[in-house]
């Protein structure tokens, strides 16, 4: 019925790769982050924050281009 050819290919993880240079402040903020977590022997620290600022720093250049491809 259906042959390779028509297979649809999800277009958001290649622009969300061509996303991440535009948010490597928040990828450095990460890093340093899991840096000082790795030092941590408590268990108490994470960066979850940072973590989230860096993918929602993709997600926001990411989503008009990826929603454009949608119409």
């Amino acid at each position: 019925m259906s042959d390779e050819a028509d297979e649809l290919v999800d277009p958001k993880p290649e622009i969300e790769e061509l996303c991440k240079p535009k948010c490597v402040k928040q990828w450095l903020e990460y890093q340093a982050c899991a840096k000082r977590v790795e030092e941590d022997e408590t268990g108490h620290k994470h960066c979850t924050g940072q973590y989230f600022d860096y993918w929602g720093c993709v997600d926001k250049c990411a989503a008009p281009t990826l929603f454009a491809k949608l119409n």
